[in-house]
């Protein structure tokens, strides 16, 4: 196994262990491989959930770029949910598992086709 599968599996034990949901195996992959070289950055492969410009970023570079949705209050509120679903005192909230959740909250599984 390489250092990307390594990091799958991390991000699947984070989601069936902080966050109570069993993965899409091949979605978290697919996913995660969308993030590109960022999953290896130790910065950049977390998101600072406090941070408000780093929570626009997973707005507008993720929901409103990648997966294609307007912007608009809903989008703050489902950062906010999946962030609480990580748990607010999760130091490591990886950004492949974010936007997993994101992903499937907004039913856009379909563009990881």
């Amino acid at each position: 196994m390489g250092k990307r599968d390594d990091l799958i599996a991390k991000y699947a034990d984070d989601l069936a262990n902080k966050c109570g949901m069993t993965a899409d195996m091949d979605l978290l992959t697919k996913v995660t491989i969308g993030c590109g070289p960022a999953i290896y950055d130790a910065d950049a492969s977390t998101v600072a959930g406090s941070q408000p410009a780093e929570l626009e970023t997973v707005k507008n570079n993720f929901l409103i770029k990648k997966l294609g949705l307007k912007d608009g209050p809903e989008l703050d509120a489902a950062i906010k949910s999946v962030l609480e679903t990580y748990g607010q005192s999760e130091r490591n909230k990886y950004r492949a598992v974010i936007y997993y959740m994101l992903t499937k909250h907004f039913g856009k599984e379909s563009i990881y086709g």
